[in-house]
């Protein structure tokens, strides 16, 4: 949510940008080249391991401070396709990640550098250090020539890569998917980024590349939560050129072989160090509506009577801070959203198979009147985020006015959590909510720099704001009209202005600035570690607490949490949507490359933006396209700001047809994506994909970001500019077949397609060849109700005639499901064959099989081997489709066959 007063403010806060990243560090690269970097020493090999001191090769050049001597390198082969590469000051105790929040993966014991697919070389001295692909002796990462520099409060790594290299992540960002290689910086430090600008650091962090060549994909990951940028540039005559700054910690390389031919094969390798993305419940692939500016209950069941009136599939009814007792997290405003009224809604939904979630941030009301159950009941357990003195709690300015921050590190602060949740979201007294909406866990803080006095600051700004309406009779009718061990020391460290300056766009620069980080000193957590180091990492273990106070709530329940700052490693726990943006077509388009970037790369697979967008107010004509892209983002939610116009679905006509035309695709394909999101709990394959994670060898693929396979089978391919009907489209050299009319398109060596007359309620969508999609008959108004009807299965054959598929189910909540129904499906030679468990009853029948790519009508069609009725076989020969009338109950194998 943004921040009071940002969206009159935006011009000055763009300019402010500018005026900012002039203040961030710039340093001549042939200045730290210059450096002399370390030798080699004492190099010892046993096994998998690698171990050498480095000594200072000359005289220091101390660019930031003083050049440490001596430093400790530790290389180990994890298997046969990782390689952990660490460097540490053995004299110092030096921060690092902790493993409470990112677990560091496992090691095979029979790892070798023999069977490695990837090996690590060295140069003594100058100590320089590659990465290479065994197979092709391809140098995928190298220092050489670049010195390593290891400072108190600067480390610098920099590697060659080709020229224009294909580089994908390091977000969170809003910049395309294939990064710039010219003159671009990459900034890690959380903050609240309303309009998510490109160019700047956003709400999360992950410091994970993968690069694309014609030759592999390959990825490198840096396990570092500190502030750092990472510059990319094609300016120095060594083709392009990638250099980390970081401002704190170790450096902590995880070095990822991929694959030759399956770009995806890096994506399962990085989910083995940061956790397989967690599964979600069937219901949350359903559609979700919010808004922050629902005046009263009143207005959150009419919009919930609305959607039913319009025939608009409603799933979730969302809640923003608008419900609570002056901003304060933890009540409910008795004259607005009276808790009785709020039960109500809650109970209807429940009642109608449908599902409630309300906002919660981390920032708690500072009330020390005795008033406040949270605060008083946190501040007697000690759980507060402390101020420099390590006594008094951290005072910051947000939503409630002066508030406290929970300490995520503290021992006690999951107990106090669940028992919040536990108070607040009972189901007997309270609001029984189904998943939890965190925002501005960055920690985002109001209070503008250097926050002397959050107390005047909240008065100057107006926190909490007074209601602007009055409250409604409480018995006003609704639904009535619709049917970490030794402390690190920084006792030496500048932490508020460290000597190298990262690029950070919030407020004045400064890394306290809007945030949970005090000046003159630095917030201090219960361990001993400080926001300097940590402060990237409050989103994500603020995320892990709520989900474990969610279980506490329901025990063995998959939780959906959706959030807004991550680490590296979230998803194996959350879910994220993108953040505060815009109402504007490029908004739109760059929402491609951020659902991209978190489901393809970092492994946030539950995610999507705000359709319609949150600041500023859509149109028509943009609401209706947003909300047939937002039907491809695994989590679809209408949502948008108090000051903006409302934009529900169902308040324009046009709109309201997009919608319905969407959702009734994106329900049938909901057990598609369902399989694919278990595919990608178990071994990590994203959920979305890139067009060349399909087609690797296609360079015209490459910067490709505004057409995305939804799974690995659906292609979709928007319109993303204003006022056209019309989108060229790049088909790769396959066969791809229109979801809706089933027809045929197959360019030889790929190209692109002109799509004509894309009215504003259709989408161009197409199925790539090769595959079996399991598809509901029909969509429905409930996932619930969608779980009712009928299959049918779609068999789309690739160039050579072949086609597989795969189909999970279980009872769509449980997190060990007691049964479950996998299914495969496989075609070849005209012969279906459809074989699984079924242990979990689906309840319902296939309906129908459709062949498609048919030249002629069958001469016989057949069952199990038994020959089928005429009357259940179709032939269309402009289509060339062939559809099967079966009725079976879908409850064992079978097969379907055609001459």
């Amino acid at each position: 949510m943004y921040l009071p007063r940002a969206r009159v403010a935006l011009p000055l806060a763009v300019l402010g940008q500018f005026a900012l990243l002039t203040g961030a560090t710039v340093t001549d690269p042939a200045v730290l080249d210059a450096c002399p970097g370390y030798k080699a020493k004492n190099v010892f090999t046993f096994g998998p391991k690698l171990t050498a001191d480095l000594v200072l090769a000359g005289k220091a050049c101390n660019v930031f401070g003083n050049d440490i001597e001596k430093l400790k390198l530790e290389v180990t082969y994890e298997n046969k396709n990782r390689i952990h590469v660490k460097i540490t000051d053995p004299a110092d105790k030096r921060y690092e990640v902790p493993e409470s929040v990112v677990p560091r993966p496992h090691a095979d014991i029979f790892a070798s550098p023999h069977s490695a697919a990837i090996r690590f070389n060295y140069t003594a001295s100058p100590f320089s250090f590659s990465i290479y692909r065994v197979s092709t002796n391809e140098v995928l990462f190298s220092t050489a020539s670049h010195p390593i520099i290891f400072e108190p409060q600067y480390l610098r790594v920099k590697t060659n890569l080709p020229a224009d290299a294909n580089l994908y992540g390091l977000g969170e960002h809003t910049d395309s998917f294939r990064l710039q290689t010219h003159n671009y910086t990459r900034t890690f430090w959380s903050r609240d980024a309303y309009g998510v600008p490109t160019g700047t650091n956003l709400y999360g962090n992950h410091p994970i590349y993968f690069e694309h060549r014609t030759t592999g994909t390959h990825g490198v990951f840096l396990l570092n939560s500190n502030g750092m940028d990472i510059k990319i540039n094609d300016t120095e005559g060594l083709g392009t050129t990638l250099e980390y700054n970081v401002i704190g910690g170790v450096l902590d390389f995880y070095f990822l072989a991929g694959s030759e031919t399956d770009p995806t094969e890096v994506a399962r390798q990085y989910a083995d160090v940061v956790g397989l993305p967690a599964e979600v419940p069937y219901w949350s692939f359903g559609f979700h509506q919010c808004r922050f500016g629902y005046q009263s209950f009143v207005d959150v069941a009419g919009v919930i009577s609305n959607y039913s009136a319009a025939g608009i599939p409603l799933e979730t009814m969302w809640t923003d801070i608008d419900y609570m007792y002056k901003r304060r997290i933890f009540t409910v405003d008795p004259d607005y959203f009276p808790l009785d009224r709020m039960r109500e809604i809650v109970d209807y939904l429940h009642k109608h198979d449908q599902h409630f979630i309300l906002m919660t941030d981390p920032a708690v009301a500072y009330v020390d009147d005795g008033t406040y159950g949270p605060f008083d009941r946190g501040t007697e357990a000690d759980i507060w985020l402390k101020a420099a003195n390590g006594s008094s709690p951290f005072l910051g300015a947000v939503w409630p006015g002066v508030t406290v921050f929970p300490d995520w590190f503290n021992k006690k602060t999951q107990e106090y959590w669940n028992n919040e949740f536990k108070l607040f979201y009972n189901p007997e007294t309270g609001l029984d909510v189904d998943g939890v909406w965190i925002d501005m866990n960055e920690p985002a803080s109001f209070c503008n720099y250097p926050c002397t006095d959050p107390f005047q600051q909240a008065i100057e700004q107006d926190l909490p704001p007074a209601r602007a309406t009055l409250p409604p009779a409480h018995d006003t009718p609704i639904f009535g009209n619709s049917q970490l061990s030794k402390r690190v020391d920084h006792s030496h460290d500048d932490v508020q202005n460290p000597p190298y300056a990262i690029a950070n766009a919030a407020g004045t620069g400064a890394l306290s600035d809007k945030t949970a980080y005090p000046h003159p000193a630095d917030a201090v957590h219960a361990n001993g570690l400080i926001e300097y180091d940590t402060h990237n990492l409050y989103g994500t273990m603020m995320s892990t607490a709520t989900r474990d106070a969610m279980l506490a709530r329901r025990p063995g329940q998959r939780p959906l949490i959706i959030t807004r700052s991550t680490f590296a490693g979230a998803g194996s726990r959350v879910g994220k949507w993108l953040g505060d943006n815009l109402s504007e077509w490029v908004q739109l388009r760059q929402s491609l490359s951020g659902i991209l970037g978190m489901a393809g790369v970092y492994h946030v697979p539950m995610v999507g933006a705000d359709i319609c967008g949150f600041g500023a107010n859509t149109t028509e004509t943009l609401c209706a396209r947003w909300a047939m892209v937002g039907a491809f983002y695994p989590f679809m939610r209408n949502h948008n700001g108090d000051t903006s116009i409302s934009q529900e679905f169902y308040r324009w006509p046009t709109v309201a047809q997009a919608a319905r035309n969407a959702l009734d695709i994106r329900y049938r394909l909901i057990d598609y994506i369902y399989t694919a999101f278990h595919d990608a709990h178990t071994t990590g394959t994203p959920v979305l994909q890139p067009l060349w994670y399909q087609f690797p060898k296609d360079t015209n693929t490459f910067g490709i970001d505004t057409q995305f396979f939804y799974g690995d089978s659906i292609l979709v391919s928007p319109v993303l500019e204003e006022n056209s009907t019309s989108v060229r489209a790049y088909y790769p050299d396959a066969p791809f077949y229109d979801f809706l009319d089933l027809m045929k398109t197959h360019i030889e060596g790929g190209g692109f397609v002109e799509h004509s007359d894309v009215n504003f309620t259709s989408i161009p969508v197409s199925i790539k060849g090769g595959v079996v999609l399991p598809l509901r008959e029909k969509g429905a108004m409930t996932t619930t109700e969608l779980r009712k009807t009928d299959f049918e299965l779609v068999v789309a054959p690739a160039a050579d005639g072949t086609a597989s598929g795969a189909l999970y189910l279980d009872d769509g909540i449980s997190i060990k499901p007691k049964s479950k129904t996998s299914v495969d499906f496989t075609y070849k030679h005209k012969k279906l064959n459809v074989k699984g468990t079924f242990g979990h009853p689906t309840g319902v029948n296939v309906s129908r099989v459709r062949f498609l790519d048919v030249q002629n009508a069958p001469r016989s069609v057949k069952f199990n081997g038994k020959a089928v009725a005429k009357d259940a076989i179709a032939f269309d020969a402009e289509r060339g489709v062939l559809d099967v009338a079966l009725k079976t109950p879908f409850k064992h194998s079978f097969t379907v066959e055609f001459q």
